[in-house]
């Protein structure tokens, strides 16, 4: 008999499909709650899912036989790490595959905001365009030359320190600690990084030491021709704050792919012009797409044959 596994959210088409060729997959839920379990789910060895829905106590309680809590990105913020360790059920999530995707739109992000690209777009449909001699948008600093700050220097922090390095700027990060392996310079706190940074990018994991790490003490030290760029977990910044910043003018703009309480975007934000919004879709290139899904099944394949899984979360 195939074994049981249970897709908590609608995962890709391409990888139902692959599921479905290898095991018997219940789901998805309405919710992540006891009670929208399926019929069958006492028969559930390994549950999918991704790190920002709730995987809880009573949700992991109510399966019996769950052995494997497989998230599908790199986040797993929604999981009770502590029931899940008390049940001895292990926890994979998507490593490194779509580091690339990310670093690469986080790129897009601080192009966008730093270099006005959708001021840009709305001055031109609005009609204001008269010609180089008239009505032109102000000057902007650039990147060239500039100093990018990067909070949280691991694979998609170190991506985007390289592609930024290929824009002429010099990085500097703060993370738990430095990284001997790369030559960018280390700061040992996030505001000494904020008060030596012209740009900062926030790269960090969702965790509760995180939550608002960016601050108004930050955005005030990033200063008025800062650039805040966040690819990582909306509660990584304090948005009453950012809205405060970029309204008054203390930071030049933002570029957000992530938010507090997705999919909610506040009012106030969508109403600043100095913000660029996207809807967290900086792993959606088809490349990291395809990376996350055959590492999922790889996980899933090397737990039911008893051998150790490809991308471990220690727990």
């Amino acid at each position: 008999m195939k074994p049981t596994i249970l897709m908590a959210p609608r995962l890709p088409d391409r990888l139902v499909a692959r599921l479905n060729e290898s095991y018997t997959l219940l789901g998805p839920m309405a919710r992540s709650a006891p009670d929208a379990l399926p019929a069958g789910a006492e028969e559930v060895q390994a549950l999918l899912t991704i790190g920002s829905h709730k995987t809880d106590a009573a949700l992991i309680d109510a399966l019996p036989k769950l052995r494997l809590i497989a998230c599908y990105g790199t986040g797993f913020e929604g999981v009770d790490r502590v029931r899940a360790k008390e049940r001895g059920i292990l926890l994979s999530n998507a490593a490194d595959s779509n580091a690339t995707s990310v670093a690469e739109f986080a790129m897009g992000l601080l192009l966008a905001s730093a270099r006005q690209i959708n001021s840009g777009d709305r001055f031109l449909r609005a009609g204001r365009w008269q010609g180089n001699a008239v009505a032109r948008m102000a000057h902007v600093p650039g990147l060239a030359g500039r100093k990018l700050g990067i909070y949280g220097l691991g694979a998609i922090g170190a991506r985007i320190a390289s592609r930024a390095a290929a824009f002429d700027m010099t990085i500097g990060y703060h993370n738990r600690s430095p990284r001997a392996d790369l030559p960018y310079l280390y700061h040992d706190s996030l505001l000494g990084l904020a008060h030596w940074a012209d740009l900062l990018v926030v790269s960090v994991r969702a965790s509760a030491e995180n939550r608002y790490a960016i601050n108004a003490e930050v955005l005030k030290a990033l200063g008025p021709q800062a650039h805040l760029v966040n690819i990582s977990r909306g509660i990584a910044v304090d948005e009453s704050a950012l809205c405060d910043a970029l309204e008054a003018g203390v930071i030049a703009g933002a570029a957000l792919d992530v938010y507090e309480n997705e999919p909610h975007v506040s009012e106030r934000l969508r109403a600043c012009e100095n913000a660029v919004l996207t809807p967290h879709i900086g792993a959606n290139a088809e490349s990291a797409q395809h990376a996350q899904q055959d590492l999922l099944i790889g996980n899933l394949a090397a737990f039911f044959s008893g051998k150790p899984l490809l991308s471990p979360v220690a727990l």
